[in-house]
């Protein structure tokens, strides 16, 4: 189809405009490609800038005064330096959060914004006056506090001075700090009884802070005292430096007569789950009472582990 000379007329002159946009004088080329140039560079140095190291720029903020903000505030800084957490293994050692610098804070395991939050909050005024203070850390889970726990210490220069006061006499006297705050800790080869430990006793095992000897407790009431210390790393989190330092007594697990307990009552136990405890009390009223662990064997319930656990709880 030809086409019109109107119609080319009006596509030349488009072409002709175009061309005038994008025309640049040719004493005005150097200036528009040094100016493209520059605008590359300038990306490229602001993109090596955003990977500094972690630590020495941490580091660095040891001597940098923070902005006043709250313990609580989330971290506002949204350079990728903060949030890349290098593969290096957590490491364990005694800890003041009120003085540790962010070189031994990093070694703890704790992520750099994790670290910059422990500055800003010092920096506001902030003090940690218990172990427990430093679970308020903004961003800090309950897995890392666990483990952090039992290696905080909190310098005297920190402590409210309430701590020295008596309270069955007038006058305040001074205890040594080991004996005020931190249960002395066990010397490897001692051990203490896993199942007539109180929490005051277990605190005294390395790694072993409150909350693990809350837990401890907890969880050997659950199962009738325990039967092996390796039951303790069915604990979310325990350290497993820690079962060294436990014995057993034998004849000290309470066991389980499986005719005997109602079905709300065997589901109590953390070794049986609601479908197990069903097939018990069905096999029960359909078959009689269960003579032998070979009873459970035969239903599908109960596969070979789960058995061998049980073992040690139950009775006929």
């Amino acid at each position: 189809m030809l086409r019109s000379p109107r119609g080319r007329l009006a596509v030349n002159e488009n072409t002709m405009h175009l061309k005038e946009f994008f025309f640049v004088p040719k004493s005005d080329r150097a200036a528009v490609v040094l100016l493209l140039a520059a605008v590359v560079v300038a990306i490229v140095a602001l993109h090596g800038l955003g990977g500094g190291d972690e630590a020495t720029m941490l580091a660095a903020a040891d001597s940098l005064p923070s902005p006043k903000r709250s313990a609580g505030s989330p971290p506002t800084q949204a350079y990728g330096e903060y949030y890349r957490v290098e593969g290096r293994p957590a490491e364990r050692f005694f800890f003041d959060p009120n003085t540790a610098d962010s070189t031994q804070l990093l070694r703890l395991g704790l992520r750099p914004w994790q670290v910059r939050n422990i500055y800003k909050y010092r920096a506001a005024g902030g003090v940690y006056r218990r172990a427990a203070d430093f679970a308020r850390l903004y961003g800090l889970t309950v897995k890392q506090f666990r483990e952090l726990e039992p290696y905080i210490r909190i310098s005297a220069d920190y402590l409210p001075a309430s701590r020295l006061v008596s309270r069955n006499s007038a006058e305040a006297p001074v205890y040594s700090r080991d004996t005020l705050l931190y249960p002395q800790k066990m010397q490897p080869g001692e051990t203490v009884e896993l199942n007539a430990a109180d929490t005051t006793r277990l605190k005294k095992v390395p790694g072993i802070g409150s909350w693990y000897a809350r837990q401890i407790v907890y969880y050997r009431e659950r199962l009738g005292g325990y039967a092996n210390r390796e039951q303790l790393l069915e604990i979310e989190g325990f350290p497993n430096e820690a079962l060294a330092y436990f014995r057993l007594e034998p004849g000290s697990v309470r066991r389980l007569n499986l005719n005997k307990l109602t079905m709300s009552q065997l589901r109590r136990h953390p070794y049986i789950s609601f479908y197990q405890a069903k097939a018990i009390c069905d096999y029960r009223r359909l078959k009689g009472p269960l003579r032998s662990l070979d009873d459970l064997r035969l239903l599908r319930d109960f596969p070979p582990a789960a058995i061998a656990r049980l073992q040690p709880y139950v009775e006929f």
